[in-house]
């Protein structure tokens, strides 16, 4: 047992001195040389050495060509990660309202690099999520939440994604063809909602308005069971103005 519990206290420390080198290396815009920030840490320099080359290594920190340490590249994935982290928290009490209120999953997409991406998914007993038997990246043509992202793009927008993108035949209800697809999403007569009757799964029909976070474009939909179709204009109503509140709380500066 001792010697499993050995190395512990060790790995701890060495965390937190790359922590307390992280924090001075942070202090310096333009960069640190190693013994400043041995100095500044109260590190032995031939420590902060080792964890600065580890830290290089890894990304977080690099290496300037005049010796100083500044940030890397790393630290800010994480600190975006971590905003829409904080983002996603801000909105998905508002989710959870809409899937509380309509008994059904809700979901919300980003459009990012060119793709339709699944951010959240917030579902329950009541109120399963579809099976998402393929990805939402090869499944915007079938998708509400893909042809809501679509109807919104611009005419070389949404010609440069379907061309990136086989428009394959998910089940018999599934649209293969551009021209139909996009005649279809433009004469939405639920504008500006668009529907999925079946064209992803089986048994299932889906809703999606647009949302917005800053200047990146999303949508906000639920899915529900096709013998629910009755309750296709409620839904809209609802979503249409929980998309403007969606949209209020992924704009606000974090």
């Amino acid at each position: 047992m001792g010697a499993d519990n050995g190395p512990g206290p060790t790995l701890i420390s060495s965390v937190q001195r790359a922590f307390r080198l992280l924090e001075a290396v942070s202090a310096h815009e333009n960069g640190a040389p190693a013994k400043q920030l041995a100095r500044e840490t109260g590190l032995p320099l031939a420590t902060a050495y080792h964890l600065l080359r580890t830290l290089v290594h890894d990304g977080y920190v690099r290496k300037l060509a005049d010796g100083g340490f500044i940030l890397g590249e790393r630290l800010q994935t994480l600190h975006t990660a971590g905003r829409t982290q904080a983002l996603l928290s801000r909105i998905r009490p508002t989710l959870a309202a809409l899937r509380d209120e309509l008994s059904t999953a809700a979901y919300l997409t980003f459009y990012e690099e060119g793709e339709i991406r699944v951010a959240e998914i917030v579902d329950g007993p009541r109120a399963p999520r579809v099976d998402l038997w393929v990805g939402f990246e090869d499944a915007g043509h079938a998708t509400a939440l893909g042809k809501s992202v679509l109807r919104e793009l611009d005419t070389e927008s949404r010609k440069e994604y379907l061309s990136r993108h086989t428009l394959s035949d998910l089940t018999p209800r599934t649209i293969t063809d551009a021209p139909e697809l996009i005649r279809r999403i433009d004469s939405s007569p639920m504008a500006p909602a668009v529907t999925d009757m079946e064209e992803y799964s089986l048994g299932t029909v889906c809703v999606a308005v647009p949302v917005y976070s800053g200047t990146t474009l999303g949508s906000l939909g639920v899915s529900l069971r096709k013998d629910r179709l009755s309750r296709l204009e409620e839904v809209r109503a609802r979503l249409i103005p929980t998309a403007s509140r969606v949209t209020r709380g992924l704009s606000l500066t974090i």
